[in-house]
């Protein structure tokens, strides 16, 4: 069966953007591609996904790789006295606060309640912008420190697929061994200059259509999720230091058995 790579993305991130880099360097693997819901994480993972690339936090259980942090904003009428602010600070405004984030569980219905003036929502400016609203605006959130995307996966799945990806992630270019991933792919930091580009001005938005994965320079090496601090190094783990994750140093534990979910 021919060799594939399933990557999941949730709304508001569009590995669409990568998806070429990816393509371009492994034409041999398939890249299939799929939406999921941001509450859908866990249970994509426990199907035919490999990765997600998802909105932190995640399950203590799945590795992540931070990548880029979203522009929290608030959405309001355009007719909002707020929309002649460059940056809102909802302690001193006094308007009704629908939900506060950093992400609605329904963003549909939140902003349905902002177009009827019952108040502003608070979210990430992705996924604003893939909203549509034409009667609304957005400011960004004054001292919000914003969402974070990350690539996410379970160690059951590592594979040497997935540690190639992860190498795309990490920013190690197409000829360098993956002991020593130096420099960075021109197309990779491109890909996430663009995503944090798309981050402050909502470009980023929408579900990328059939094209899917790819990844940004990693701004860090592989950390558990359940502590940003820790990560892995070869078959030992780190300790919590309060640090983030160092650059260019997280490997997968042990030796990545061959093939792929898309190959079981």
């Amino acid at each position: 069966m021919t060799a594939a790579l399933t990557i999941a993305f949730v709304p508001g991130v569009s590995p669409a953007k990568w998806a070429r880099v990816w393509r371009d360097r492994h034409p041999s693997i398939e890249l299939r591609l799929r939406p999921i819901g941001s509450d859908d994480v866990d249970d994509t993972l426990a199907g035919e996904v490999d990765m997600v690339f998802a909105r932190m936090p995640v399950s203590e259980q799945h590795n992540a790789i931070p990548l880029w942090t979203e522009t929290a904003v608030v959405a309001m009428p355009k007719d909002s006295p707020l929309a002649d602010l460059a940056e809102v600070d909802l302690t001193d405004a006094e308007v009704h606060v629908v939900d506060a984030g950093p992400v609605p569980a329904d963003v549909a219905a939140a902003l349905d309640l902002v177009e009827a003036n019952v108040g502003v929502v608070v979210l990430p400016q992705s996924l604003f912008r893939a909203a549509s609203r034409k009667d609304l605006v957005a400011r960004p959130l004054f001292g919000a420190p914003g969402t974070q995307i990350a690539l996410v996966w379970r160690d059951e799945d590592a594979t040497e697929t997935t540690e190639e990806f992860i190498g795309v992630v990490r920013g190690r270019t197409a000829n360098s061994s993956r002991n020593q991933p130096t420099g960075t792919d021109r197309d990779v930091e491109e890909a996430l200059r663009a995503a944090r580009a798309d981050s402050k001005t909502g470009g980023g938005s929408g579900k990328g259509g059939a094209g899917k994965g790819g990844a940004g320079a990693g701004a860090g090496g592989k950390a558990k999720a359940k502590s940003p601090g820790s990560g892995k190094s070869g078959s030992g783990k780190k300790s919590n230091t309060g640090k983030g994750p160092t650059p260019g140093r997280g490997k997968m534990r042990g030796k990545p058995s061959r093939g792929s979910k898309g190959n079981r």
